[in-house]
């Protein structure tokens, strides 16, 4: 087990040329290797700087580089746009798609009893160590697990096994994971490297993975003070220590305490990387630790056209809607679609108020009855974007006509707490 790279701190701003230099000096200590597979994640995390790292990667490798298959879970396959512009100049013929219904194999199996251990008596069912066939079958010998470390509300803290076990699982891998969490409590995991689900990952990798020659590529990205992105951190590495170290600075570098809870909140999703409410909620996930009871929470969103990237989670999402915890147990109970798909069950939970406070969702091209369908309320756009100007707010508490509001420009980027309901 070995750590090839470890350099990061919450000042710490690492240039393209820097990460280029770091990767193939890490790259260098692996030794010759002749068919390497790439696995990043996909737009909804253009901002990891994996794109850069998978084409860094291929500059090093060149043809020894035979695939690279993004970690979309359940989120829709990439197209051609998004693939030339988030991994610029690596061949589009690389690219290979997950489908996670059909082309996945199981490894192996996490026990019943462990998962009701982690649970905590709440849920008797065994889990399945699923991966992508090109994986386990592909015949590589070196596996680049690419993507950023940061808070997460399914496992605590994202990445690591994550991206391998849940990134290019299968169907039941990704539901019942996503349903433990969603059962133990996102409030009592975010931000954690220890948690139920990770402890789950981590059982099923020391026995299921070990003999796949997979190698971390970590990144911890925040915000600059006067603006812009930084990677703050590049961690490289073959086993936990890599992770732990990642997620660490991350939690200095992501994770924001409020002084007060946040009366009100605004949210923008860039229509890039935005396109659904099951990627899109990581406005109400991310902010549910600082907003207050009663508050309004108000989310941007110009380029979400649907619920679920998934055809089928979607219209689960449209029949059962968010309405909180009781009524989704209820529901996963009394009907046996949604039991068959219970990370759209752990979805409802997540992205439910709990009826603490007002969701206001404000998309681009999702009608207002399609929105209070599913229980949120709707707010107009363009109505919306006229009184939130986004070329004047600023991270952070702003004031707008005499409202105070707090503005959060990307909720991929952090996790935004009040110490008050931390302490629960």
């Amino acid at each position: 087990m070995s750590l090839y790279c470890s350099i990061g701190s919450p000042e710490t701003d690492l240039a393209p040329e820097q990460l280029r230099e770091l990767l193939r000096e890490a790259l260098g200590k692996l030794g010759a290797r002749s068919r390497v597979l790439a696995v990043p994640p996909d737009q909804s995390r253009e901002h990891s700087q994996a794109g850069l790292l998978t084409r860094f990667a291929w500059e090093h490798y060149g043809d020894k580089l035979k695939a690279v298959l993004p970690a979309i879970g359940t989120h829709t396959p990439m197209g051609s746009g998004q693939l030339e512009h988030m991994f610029a100049g690596v061949p589009l013929e690389l690219f290979k798609v997950h489908n996670w219904r059909t082309d996945i194999e199981t490894l192996g199996e996490v026990p019943a009893a462990f998962i009701r251990e982690q649970s905590e008596g709440k849920l008797d069912y065994a889990w399945p160590a699923q991966v992508n066939k090109l994986i386990s079958q592909g015949g590589f010998d070196l596996i680049l697990s690419i993507g950023q470390v940061v808070p997460h509300e399914v496992i605590g803290m994202a990445n690591y096994t994550k991206n391998i076990l849940i990134g290019t699982g299968g169907r039941e891998s990704i539901n019942r994971s996503h349903y433990l969490g969603a059962v133990y409590g996102m409030e009592r995991i975010m931000g954690r490297a220890e948690t139920p689900v990770r402890a789950v990952l981590n059982y099923a990798s020391e026995r299921f993975l070990g003999h796949l020659p997979i190698v971390y590529v970590h990144t911890v990205v925040g915000r600059r003070a006067g603006g812009g992105l930084a990677v703050r951190g590049l961690y490289i590495g073959d086993d936990r220590e890599c992770f732990l170290e990642a997620a660490a600075l991350s939690l200095k570098v992501n994770f924001e305490i409020v002084e007060k809870p946040m009366q009100k909140a605004v949210v923008y999703l860039d229509p890039r990387e935005f396109h659904s409410t099951w990627i899109g909620n990581k406005a109400v996930y991310r902010t549910r630790m600082a907003l207050a009871d009663g508050a309004e929470l108000i989310i941007l969103a110009p380029g979400v056209r649907e619920f679920g990237e998934d055809k089928g989670i979607d219209a689960l999402i449209r029949k059962y809607g968010y309405h909180g915890t009781p009524a989704t147990l209820k529901a996963v109970q009394e009907n046996p679609e949604l039991a068959r798909d219970l990370s759209a069950a752990a979805h409802l939970i997540h992205a439910s108020s709990e009826g603490r406070f007002k969701i206001t969702w404000c998309p681009g091209h999702l009608t207002e009855e399609e929105i209070t369908g599913v229980g949120y309320a709707h707010g107009d756009l363009n109505a919306m974007l006229a009184r939130y100007d986004l070329r004047t707010l600023c991270h952070g508490p702003n004031r707008v006509k005499g409202e105070e509001i707090f503005f959060i420009a990307n909720p991929s980027l952090g996790l935004w707490a009040h110490p008050s309901r931390l302490a629960k």
